[in-house]
């Protein structure tokens, strides 16, 4: 690393907090550091379970320049590997497929089952010598990385040293525990990937306050008004918003998609809008769901992954493509301003800005949460150097 900053400023109370400074988004060296500080070291977002809904689906993904392979194993549990062979370092699958027998190394041609066991190690001891007494197979199955599924989000700790997932999420768990119930993906016309030119962060922050809804999202705020919004604030944990009169949509005839089971009277009118630190996004009402994974690619880029999801699996389709149309249209009016907001941070004398002490508290749990991090990250490397 050749680069440092100072966030003292960042971890003060909000009415006096700076933003994190420039060099958090524009920066190659602190995106590394960053990298390892707040993605790899906590429960980040990979994928949904709907990517692969049936066993033997296999996906590689590349998560921040790691080579990982999402599978659905035979007894149906979501795995995760890195998706190297243990023999040479070879990629094993190049493109989604669904995997029939064996996951087999192009190279030369050691197969792995899809719950990660090395299976089979062809001419290992020699021409027609299949096993050899220093190639013990029970140690070299694939690089597991360490997954738990909840909302259907795939999260990955890559280190392995986070907390329990439900320890680590046991807030979030709890304020949305009515909505533990089954739901499911809407499908083709439920999913939706929008490529932004900004740092993965700004995309969080911008999602935790409503304080821009007036400006941005005038359609929005002609029904759910800046008054109507609450501030939702979990120092350490995540952050975000709520209003308390959420709008169902409807078709013709009236027609509107069923409500999840069993919702206090409160879910009939309010929506909440959760940044799950560090990278996901999530949404619940009434009548559906929906996931936002954002996944970095570089300092100044980012792909926001956009999953919708219904209690009942025979929802209207028309109905489902006008939401999914509605929902596109909310997130795209967003990128304007988060581009713009990256293109700002290469101005030399932005200071990281000031938070509204009563509108942005959200977004400074983020970054209070992100400088917290951080500092522990560099304690930690210090102290090992």
């Amino acid at each position: 690393m050749t680069q440092t900053t100072n966030l003292s400023s960042v971890r003060r109370p909000v009415s006096e907090a700076n933003g994190l400074p420039n060099e958090h988004y524009i920066n190659h060296d602190i995106f590394e550091e960053e990298k390892h500080a707040l993605l790899f070291s906590n429960w980040a977002g990979l994928a949904v379970g709907a990517d692969v809904p049936e066993t033997g689906d296999a996906v590689p993904i590349t998560f921040l320049g790691m080579p990982l392979l999402l599978i659905r194993d035979r007894s149906s549990r979501i795995r995760v590997f890195q998706n190297t062979c243990r023999h040479r370092g070879m990629i094993l699958v190049e493109t989604a497929q669904k995997i029939e027998g064996a996951i087999r190394c192009p190279y030369h041609s050691w197969c792995y089952a899809t719950d990660g066991r090395l299976i089979s190690t062809p001419h290992v001891g020699g021409p027609g010598k299949n096993t050899h007494k220093d190639i013990d197979r029970t140690t070299l199955g694939l690089t597991e990385i360490r997954t738990h599924i909840w909302r259907d989000v795939v999260w990955i700790n890559v280190d392995g040293k986070a907390p329990p997932f439900e320890q680590a999420m046991k807030g979030a768990i709890q304020r949305w525990e009515e909505f533990e119930q089954p739901m499911h993906h809407g499908g083709a016309d439920s999913r939706f990937d929008l490529t932004v030119k900004c740092n993965w962060k700004l995309a969080v922050e911008n999602y935790c306050e409503s304080y821009h809804l007036p400006w941005v999202h005038p359609g929005l705020n002609s029904y759910s008004r800046l008054e109507d919004h609450y501030n939702i604030e979990s120092y350490n944990h995540y952050s975000g918003q709520g209003t308390l009169v959420y709008r169902q949509l409807e078709g013709e005839n009236g027609a509107r998609f069923p409500d999840f089971t069993g919702l206090s009277d409160k879910w009939q009118t309010a929506a909440e809008y959760l940044a799950i630190y560090p990278n996901v996004l999530l949404g619940v009402h009434r009548d559906h769901a929906f996931t936002i994974l954002l996944i970095p690619d570089g300092p100044e880029s980012t792909v926001e992954q956009v999953h919708l999801y219904y209690p009942s699996t025979s929802t209207d389709k028309a109905l489902r493509s006008k939401n999914t149309a509605q929902w596109k249209d909310v997130f795209e009016e967003d990128i304007f301003v988060v581009e713009g907001m990256q293109r700002g941070r290469h101005g030399a004398q932005f200071d990281g800005g000031r938070f509204s002490p009563v509108m942005d508290a959200p977004t400074h749990c983020f970054h209070d949460w992100t400088a917290k991090n951080i500092q522990a990250h560099r304690a930690a490397s210090h102290k090992s150097a």
